[in-house]
């Protein structure tokens, strides 16, 4: 027994066992640390997708229970207990900045499969995530409707004005974007193109080069015609000769007086009675006075007057209760000596232009001081007179062709040649065909017939009337804003005039190109060196709606067809065709472009214009505000930051 005690041979078996007894928890505890270490990324994951989906539901109420119902529903959707083999299992979220920042935090234990029989029968896991807005470099172009029904009620049942919403939602679009740049380093510009049948981008593209404004421009107006008229104009006097005659003015009399108390029976017996009536004499020294005027024969007159007061007195027989009685009454008035020196007038025959109607037609106007916003006369007045009016820097595009269909390729570019107003890059040459005019509209007039009810295409006619014109608030040009800034610009927004959607797309466009006259402006790197993402935001609460009567940026389309054959025919559809074309140029550019139809239909037209998932339709207030909130969020770059 003691030999085998002895013998150490075989004490390898218990230390085997002891080995693999410690081997097997290693082994254990590695299998369940890596369950538990991917089930922590799956939780991780879901947690991320929750508190993003939260932070993409915040609306005008913050982090609402609405938008904690949606991070819960992304994250329920993103991690299956059961599957990852948890139990007890939490997801909880809270913002406390009013939504910007939405934090959550995910925790569960996570049954083991081996280390359960060393006596660990769980293991906890746990994470932590946040999504909030944070802010790259971003160009902002709003190209906003401020057509005249903008001024309308939202709806029958929404008596807020459609402008006043657009201005509510714009300014929580610029809180959302202010939010997210709090506390970095990105860069947000905002640049804006009101719109209506005209675009106010004249004092940019002055400051710009004087010399792409036009300094002639034919407009339809009326020019004032005259007729020659003889006259006889006096230029002197011959000799004066004289000549008198004397007068007498008109009797003054007094009232009739008593001569006595004395009365008689009979008239017989008081005309006996009766005095005598005394003849006129002068009393009172005489006056001499002297006046000189022309009379209707154009002499010049000088009258000397000498004036003498006579007097003479009347008597009479008067009847009264039976008796006649004695009367008197006094007289006078006053003699008139007057002498005369008269000069006959000496005739020259002049001739003068007086102004006799206006002739209705196209005009050429000097624009060289209009253009400059200086107070400018022309003679388009009543009668001819002159009038003075200033620019308010609305502007007539260049020359176009009056074509049916537009089309855009990266290749060819615009398609059909030669209209000059829908390139968006190039720059005005010599050639008169490339500059812009200033909107005249103070002077612009169509043409009528002389009932004044039906227009005429003479191209002059006696008769005609002012033409209505709308120029809403001046473009900007990107640029950083404070919030005091941007709110006074959306308060300033004006809304009149026709809806002309190819205007605002075409200045949009030409405002945000990198590639055109202002790319220095767009071009204008960020200080934090990064790229910038360039947004269009277009806005419309109507369709197409043009007018061949309004002096709109092309002129008035009845007389001066630069889109129509004949002045009328399809006119919103040649409109939308340039409109569709300018479009895939913005966005060929790189440019994304949003779109919102607020209170009516998002049309086949609107979508195609916008960029892919880049459109909305906004049926009051509320969805307006939602709508430019969604591209907020976009251009604000909401993201997982932690």
């Amino acid at each position: 027994m003691l030999r085998v005690l002895k013998d150490c041979a075989g004490n390898v078996f218990p230390l085997a066992a002891v080995g693999l007894i410690v081997l097997a928890g290693m082994v254990g505890g590695g299998v369940d640390i890596s369950r538990a270490y991917m089930a922590q990324n799956r939780l991780q994951n879901a947690c991320d997708a929750g508190v993003l989906a939260g932070r993409k539901a915040v609306g005008s109420d913050g982090y609402d229970s609405d938008a904690e119902d949606q991070a819960e529903a992304f994250f329920a959707t993103n991690f299956d207990a059961g599957e990852q083999g948890v139990t007890e299992l939490t997801f909880e979220t809270d913002s406390e900045d009013d939504g910007n920042t939405v934090e959550g935090t995910a925790s569960a234990n996570m049954s083991t499969a081996v280390m359960q029989l060393f006596g660990f029968e769980s293991m906890p896991i746990s994470v932590e995530c946040s999504a909030s807005m944070s802010i790259g470099n971003s160009d902002v172009m709003m190209v906003l409707d401020t057509t005249g029904s903008m001024d309308w009620d939202v709806s029958s049942y929404d008596r807020t004005s459609r402008i006043d919403a657009l201005r509510d939602a714009m300014k929580s679009f610029y809180d959302t974007l202010s939010a997210a740049a709090s506390g970095g380093n990105g860069r947000i510009r905002y640049g804006f193109v009101p719109y209506s049948s005209s675009v106010n981008v004249g004092q940019l593209l002055l400051d710009r080069d004087p010399s792409f404004l036009a300094d002639n421009w034919t407009y339809q107006s009326r020019e004032p015609q005259y007729r020659t008229v003889t006259h006889q104009v006096v230029s002197g006097y011959e000799a004066p000769y004289e000549t008198t005659d004397t007068g007498y003015s008109d009797v003054d009399s007094s009232g009739w007086y008593y001569n006595s108390s004395d009365n008689y029976r009979k008239l017989s017996q008081c005309e006996d009675d009766l005095p005598p009536s005394t003849s006129w004499s002068n009393y009172g020294g005489t006056s001499t006075s002297t006046t000189t005027y022309i009379d209707s024969q154009q002499r010049r007159v000088t009258r000397t007057t000498t004036e003498q007061r006579q007097r003479s007195k009347d008597y009479t027989c008067y009847k009264n209760s039976g008796r006649y009685y004695i009367i008197y009454r006094n007289q006078e008035r006053t003699f008139y000596d007057h002498e005369y020196s008269i000069e006959d007038p000496i005739f020259t025959t002049t001739t003068t232009s007086v102004f006799d109607h206006f002739a209705y037609k196209a005009v050429n106007y000097d624009t060289s001081t209009y253009k400059t916003f200086a107070s400018t006369l022309t003679p388009t007045g009543d009668s001819g007179s002159n009038e003075s009016s200033t620019w308010e820097g609305c502007i007539e595009e260049r020359a176009t062709v009056a074509e049916n269909s537009f089309s855009f390729s990266k290749l060819l570019g615009i398609t059909p040649a030669g209209a000059n107003d829908l390139d968006i890059d190039s720059a005005p040459t010599g050639d008169a065909d490339t500059k812009w005019g200033p909107m005249w509209d103070q002077i612009s007039y169509y043409r009528t017939t002389s009932s004044g009810r039906y227009l005429t295409s003479a191209s002059v006619s006696d008769y005609g009337r002012k033409a209505g014109a709308a120029c809403p608030v001046a473009a900007r040009l990107y640029a950083e804003m404070t919030e005091s800034e941007f709110d006074a610009y959306a308060d300033s927004l004006d809304p009149e005039g026709a809806t002309y959607l190819d205007l605002g797309m075409i200045w949009g466009a030409r405002l945000a190109s990198p590639d055109g006259i202002f790319s220095s402006n767009v071009n204008d790197a960020p200080s934090n060196g990064g790229s910038v993402a360039r947004h269009i935001i277009f806005m419309t609460d109507g369709q197409m709606d043009t007018s061949y009567t309004t002096h709109s940026t092309y002129g008035i389309e009845y007389h001066d067809r630069r889109v129509t054959d004949d002045g009328t025919s399809n006119q919103d559809g040649r409109h939308t065709s340039r409109f569709l074309a300018v479009c895939e140029a913005a966005k060929a550019k790189g440019i994304r472009i949003w779109v919102i139809a607020f209170t009516s239909a998002l049309t086949s037209d609107l979508e195609t214009c916008a960029s892919p998932d880049s459109s909305f339709t906004a049926s009051n207030a509320a969805s307006l505000n939602e709508a430019f909130q969604s591209i907020g969020k976009v251009v604000g770059e909401l993201r997982v930051t932690q």
